[in-house]
């Protein structure tokens, strides 16, 4: 037993003496693990991407207008001057997006099938309250993963009075005379308020607004977003929906 001990201790200062030898480094080298494991990095990634427009959608008695600025933007870059961000549906009704161009495109194919598949099994179209509970039904069923546009829906009832509806990304709608989503959204809204609903003023209108004064009142609300929204200029892409149908007309804004 004594003998073992004895022999332990030798090897022990042995060694330590070894290491003595060696130098700083040499030391620092030998206490090293033989295998490092590399410390794990965070990288990020994000499938979305706000591409920017402004949209906005006005009811009338027995009209709705519903318009959307053609540039498409990421950064502060211009991708495009003439993308259109309203589809029309059906003959009364129209939907404007804003948010991110690729899941603008699959959205409004969808439910532009979904419009064919109504038509060809019933014979007729489908009416505008049922598209803007379908849009709200669709957006919720990809809650999880959702599509990152900010919509609204225009068009004229069963009775041939102006409706609109406004969305979240998620499906969370209201039914409301006016709406607007996008970047120009802060611009807008209030102006909005001032002149359609009359809000926080006294000098308010005898009768409804005609649908050339709304017209005019949509092309001079995009020229002031214009002036201060980069996300939003070159062309405003207007539908006009009456009981006759639906009419377009495009409207010239600033391209800088």
């Amino acid at each position: 037993f004594f003998s073992r001990m004895a022999s332990a201790a030798y090897d022990m200062r042995l060694a330590t003496g070894f290491a003595a030898s060696m130098g700083p480094h040499m030391q620092h080298q030998a206490q090293m693990p033989t295998s490092q494991v590399e410390q794990p990095k965070e990288c990020r990634f994000s499938p979305y991407q706000n591409n920017g427009g402004t949209c906005l959608a006005i009811a009338g008695k027995d009209f709705c207008i519903v318009a959307a600025d053609s540039r498409l933007s990421m950064g502060y870059s211009i991708l495009s001057r003439t993308t259109p961000k309203v589809a029309q549906l059906t003959t009364k009704c129209c939907i404007a997006s804003s948010g991110c161009q690729a899941d603008m495109i699959t959205l409004q194919k969808f439910l532009k099938f979904r419009m064919q598949m109504y038509t060809h099994q019933h014979g007729k179209e489908m009416q505008t309250t049922a598209i803007g509970q379908l849009l709200a039904t669709t957006l919720y069923n990809r809650r999880f993963f959702p599509y990152y546009t900010f919509n609204v829906v225009g068009g004229l009832d069963d009775k041939g009075e102006g409706i609109v509806y406004s969305y979240d990304a998620v499906g969370c709608f209201e039914k409301m005379k006016y709406t607007v989503s996008g970047t120009g959204q802060a611009l807008i809204e209030p102006f909005l308020d001032n002149m359609v609903a009359y809000k926080n003023t006294d000098k308010k209108p005898l009768g409804e607004r005609s649908l050339e004064e709304t017209l005019e009142l949509v092309k001079d609300i995009f020229s002031s977003a214009g002036e201060r929204d980069i996300y939003t200029g070159d062309f405003v892409d207007i539908n006009i929906i009456t009981k006759d149908g639906t009419k377009y007309e495009q409207f010239p804004l600033k391209k800088d």
